[in-house]
């Protein structure tokens, strides 16, 4: 379990519109702004739009199921090589690409983006051109935000822009689903650089004026409620492992959560039963429960868990029990921890600054990323655009928007967002 270092306080009140960045922090990005270097990495950005969309393509391409990364991560450790940073891939297989600031031995900052997609194995990956959007399973999520690195990267090579902080590029596994943050957590709780870091971007979702400070929490259950079993007819009236499951979803569907901070559940995956006409000896129950506020999810998780004792109990105390009572297994298969960066973190107030340069007041949001690490650590994160344009997350006709502009406004406030905080001036 991470620690989690005042979250329930700091959560109340993550979401919302933007407040005003501050003078100074508006000074450094107008200073950026100006610097020939910086005009001419967003040349490069523009020269190379068509490099994006081909890996984009590339990387979708290779194929990237849960706990199965490590061919995309193999060719993704070879394009960080081919872009002169020092590369490694730790044990759980996150594939780190060091590009060294000019004062070693601080702290460093992570860029990342996930290798892993939520398609099981299998799942078929050809792109599919339709003017300027790109159709096919993962390419949006993460494939355009590991090409979004890419870029970042590039142009700061071409433009010789040196940061005085070194920064970590990272492609992590297991952001998805049952890979319960793996990757990451990997990273900052036994990886080569845990106590090295001190700020964080992920490159995660599609937005023109929004970017997450919040890191919504959630406990996973996958339930498995035993029994005798026997024949429908000749047994009547035993146990029956199939009613304590359906009485825990029927009475999980009764508790009542907060609106804010939001908090959910859901009833999500169900199997079990040996035929028709039997008593099932075995039903299995998976259980998914999300939270803003790390102690709103903790409630929700007391009251479930007090739900399937009493569903047990009173199976076992409905019906025979000759043959054996009910039982359940319950595990927990998934624990992202709930945090939230505050608003007046360097990292909140410089990327704020970034897009009221552009004109734009930027929403701040929560969600489910790797930023959830970091926040529960204390570790200033937030999870910023991949790119402008997308849809059908998760779904076998999820898209991704090429278009250049919209492209390129979102590559330049996550380029200047970066160097701000990277110490850039």
């Amino acid at each position: 379990m991470l620690a989690r270092i005042g979250i329930a306080a700091a959560m109340l009140a993550v979401t919302g519109v933007a407040q005003a960045q501050s003078p100074a922090q508006m000074r450094v990005i107008r200073t950026i702004e100006v610097r020939p270097a910086f005009k001419a990495a967003l040349a490069e950005l523009d020269r190379e739009h068509p490099r994006w969309i081909e890996n984009i393509v590339t990387l979708t391409e290779i194929p990237a199921p849960p706990f199965k990364e490590a061919e995309r991560g193999k060719a993704y450790a070879d394009m960080f090589r081919k872009l002169g940073l020092e590369v490694s891939i730790d044990e759980v297989g996150n594939v780190l690409g060091l590009r060294r600031g000019t004062q070693p031995g601080g702290k460093a900052i992570v860029v990342s983006a996930h290798l892993d997609t939520v398609f099981p194995e299998g799942t078929p990956t050809k792109v599919r051109r339709e003017g300027d959007k790109l159709f096919a399973a993962g390419v949006g999520d993460d494939s355009t935000g590991l090409a979004t690195q890419l870029s970042l990267i590039n142009a700061m090579n071409a433009a010789d822009i040196r940061t005085p902080s070194d920064i970590l590029f990272v492609g992590t596994v297991g952001e998805e689903g049952l890979g319960d943050l793996r990757g990451v957590r990997h990273l900052f709780t036994q990886g080569a650089y845990k106590d090295r870091i001190a700020a964080f971007f992920s490159l995660d979702g599609n937005s023109t004026d929004e970017f997450t400070i919040g890191g919504v929490g959630s406990k996973r259950y996958r339930l498995t409620f035993t029994g005798p079993g026997g024949h429908s007819f000749g047994a009547f009236g035993l146990v029956n492992p199939m009613t304590a499951l359906g009485q825990t979803i029927t009475d999980l569907y009764k508790v009542q959560v907060p609106a804010s901070p939001k908090t959910t559940y859901s009833a999500s995956v169900v199997g079990g039963g040996t035929s028709i006409n039997a008593i099932p000896r075995e039903a299995w129950l998976e259980v998914d429960m999300r939270s803003e506020s790390a102690a709103e999810l903790a409630r929700l998780e007391r009251q479930f868990l007090d739900i399937v004792g009493r569903a047990v109990a009173g199976e076992n105390a409905a019906r025979s029990t000759a043959e054996g009572p009910v039982k359940v297994d319950i595990k927990l298969v998934g624990d992202r921890p709930a945090g939230a960066t505050p608003r007046d973190a360097d990292i909140v107030g410089f990327t704020t600054a970034a897009y009221a340069s552009a004109g734009i007041t930027p929403r701040y949001s929560s969600s489910s990323t790797d930023s959830n690490v970091p926040m529960s650590l204390g570790i200033p994160a937030i999870t910023i655009a991949r790119s402008a344009q997308g849809g059908r997350s998760h779904s076998l006709d999820e898209w991704v928007g090429t278009t250049r502009e919209p492209a390129l406004r979102i590559l330049r406030l996550d380029l200047l967002s970066v160097l701000a905080v990277a110490g850039y001036r």
